[in-house]
């Protein structure tokens, strides 16, 4: 039997209406919290949501200034800035690794992607932690073919995108080298020290050459740009923009016409040629041969290339010019000369007797000339143009090494000359201080012989050769040799000292000596004599190592790398010189046969030119 349930309308009344007032209180009690929360958010923290609000839709990106342009003094281009296209890649739009390493797996199945390419991008990569990068790059300097295949395929790479920018160019490539350097990607090292604001849109900065010495005047000021965005940080209009200032362009006192003359007048030999010109100070000709082509380090250069570079036995990558040290040889005989005749322990017309050797006194030791059977008896003069080896042993010794030093320190040898190049090596200038504070030992006088012909511990760059040369040249004004000609383009005398001497007499006899040289007839140099114009100058040839004391040189079976160096250093024209230069040739024999003929066609492009 079934039975109808009788309804307690009043309990489900009361059910009801308990029910609603619980519902309408736990209502009540959302809206309360929704609405405290809201006035939050939108009353008491609006100036803070509406700043990070903005910053979602509006970025701040800096500008890069175009880098400054160099030329020589002929006006002619030697670092430019030219476009290229190159693929990067945006961090933000990767989720994780596992994507980044997706992405590149799939963009090697379109470009041509080399272990060097990935190698710099993931060193990038890792530098985000010390410098915020927009973009890196993956793949430079992109062929019209691979920027085709990849503008088809674009669509499969959301975080890979191709951009135009500038990247700097050498034309002149290896001629240029050591002396403009290069620019390279900004490392971690740098990063410590420049100014991130400055660099704010800049990936690269000058390593070495002018590019680093003139960092400041080439970058430039950076700008900027208030974007706006959309969520994929895409963006949808420019709002603001302040343009950045470019680089200032650089005039230089280098003649790249007579560096190429140069460097072809080495004919592959190794060693390194400064001409300076006297009347200012201006670097004409700075030459370290071999070189290397300053473009391969622009945009990161591969292992393969650095290796045979940094492994190969000419070692192109080092400046000879202003870090090489060499035994001057006998192109320090004039200033030697100079300095017997300011301190007043000879007098040009004194004679000293050569027997091919020298002894000190109470010593067996013999100290021997080039000339196996003596000069006979030689004044400074003939002791100058002939190179007599005992005339000068002998005044080194009346001399003393202090005198020595002191005088010879006064053309800037043992010191950097200050040219406006990083890098500048000092070499050395012997003295008993030095000896004793570098060696712990006392100076001994036989040291004082072998510094009287530039051997022993004397030791000089080509650069100072040049620089003391041209002081001799002009009268005994030092000028600093400087690469930066004046932005109104005339040369401008650097700071300059006048080398204090007691007589001028006593530097025109040393000049009429150096005349001598290639216009005597008995001169080391008269090979390169010329019809048109006077050259004064002094051969040098220096021992790369000692011969034992019952030995001959030339009988020696010397390897190339022992072999002498072949020096020279000179001035032109005699009368108003405008050219002065110093030059060796490594492991290349004698001055006078290599290094002179090699400095003549550099006077002769500079001097009969018309320049």
């Amino acid at each position: 039997m079934k039975y109808n349930q009788i309804t307690n309308k009043l309990f489900e009344k009361r059910l009801f209406i308990q029910r609603s007032v619980v519902a309408g209180f736990l209502i009540f009690a959302g809206f309360l919290v929704l609405s405290h929360r809201m006035f939050g958010l939108q009353v008491l923290k609006h100036d803070y949501f509406q700043t990070q609000s903005k910053k979602n839709r509006i970025r701040i990106e800096p500008l890069a200034p175009t880098r400054g342009l160099i030329y020589d003094r002929n006006n002619i281009l030697l670092a430019e800035n030219i476009p290229s296209f190159s693929l990067v890649i945006m961090p933000e739009l990767l989720k994780n690794k596992k994507a980044e390493q997706g992405m590149l797996t799939l963009l090697a199945q379109y470009i041509n992607l080399s272990e060097d390419d990935l190698k710099r991008y993931h060193k990038q990569r890792h530098q985000q932690r010390f410098r915020r990068f927009k973009e890196i790059p993956i793949k430079t300097k992109l062929t019209d073919k691979e920027l085709a295949h990849f503008s088809v395929n674009n669509h499969l790479f959301p975080s890979v995108k191709v951009v135009a920018k500038l990247i700097r160019n050498y034309p002149y490539g290896n001629l240029t080298a050591h002396v403009l350097g290069y620019v390279g990607r900004i490392n971690k090292k740098e990063l410590k020290k420049i100014n991130t604001t400055t660099y704010a849109a800049t990936t690269h900065i000058g390593k070495n050459g002018i590019e680093a010495s003139y960092e400041t005047e080439l970058h430039g000021q950076v700008g900027y740009q208030k974007v706006e965005v959309n969520v994929l940080g895409k963006v949808i209009r420019v709002l603001e923009k302040k343009l950045p200032v470019s680089g200032k362009d650089l005039k230089l006192t280098f003649d790249s016409h007579l560096q190429k003359i140069a460097q072809a007048a080495f004919k592959g030999q190794k060693g390194a040629l400064v001409a300076i010109d006297p009347r200012d100070g201006g670097v004409l000709v700075l030459l370290s041969y071999p070189s290397f082509d300053s473009n391969l380090f622009v945009e990161g250069i591969s292992s393969k290339n650095y290796r045979a570079l940094l492994n190969s036995p000419h070692r192109p990558l080092f400046n000879r010019a202003i870090r090489g040290t060499y035994p001057p040889g006998s192109t320090v005989k004039p200033f030697i000369g100079l300095a017997g005749l300011e301190n007043q322990v000879t007098h040009f017309n004194q004679k000293t007797f050569c027997r091919g050797y020298y002894q000190l006194p109470k010593y067996k030791h013999k100290y021997r000339c080039w000339k196996k059977r003596g000069h006979g008896r030689v004044n400074m003069q003939t002791a100058i143009i002939q190179s007599c080896d005992v005339y000068f042993y002998d005044l080194a010794v009346k001399l003393g090494i202090d005198r020595l030093h002191d005088f010879l320190s006064k053309f800037h040898f043992g010191q950097k000359t200050g040219i406006d190049l990083v890098g500048e090596k000092r070499a050395i200038l012997p003295s008993r201080a030095w000896k004793k504070k570098r060696k712990g030992v006392v100076w001994y006088p036989g040291e004082t012989v072998n510094t009287g012909i530039g051997q022993g511990y004397f030791t000089v760059t080509p650069l100072q050769l040049a620089s003391a040369t041209a002081a001799l040249a002009n009268g005994g004004l030092y000028i600093i040799p400087h690469l930066l000609m004046e932005s109104s383009g005339k040369p401008y005398l650097k700071k300059a000292k006048k080398i204090p001497l007691k007589s001028k007499y006593n530097l025109q006899n040393i000049q009429y000596a150096m005349l001598q040289v290639i216009e005597g007839a008995r001169g080391t140099a008269k090979r390169i004599r010329s019809t048109k114009y006077q050259i004064a100058g002094k051969t040098g040839t220096a021992q790369v190592f000692s011969v034992a004391q019952d030995k001959e040189y030339k009988n020696l079976n010397v390897s190339k790398k022992n072999q002498d160096h072949a020096l020279f250093v000179t001035y032109a024209p005699v009368d108003k010189p405008t050219i002065a230069i110093g030059i060796i040739v490594e492991n290349a024999g004698h001055g006078g046969s290599v290094a002179a003929p090699i400095a003549k066609k550099v006077m002769d492009a500079w001097i009969l030119g018309g320049k």
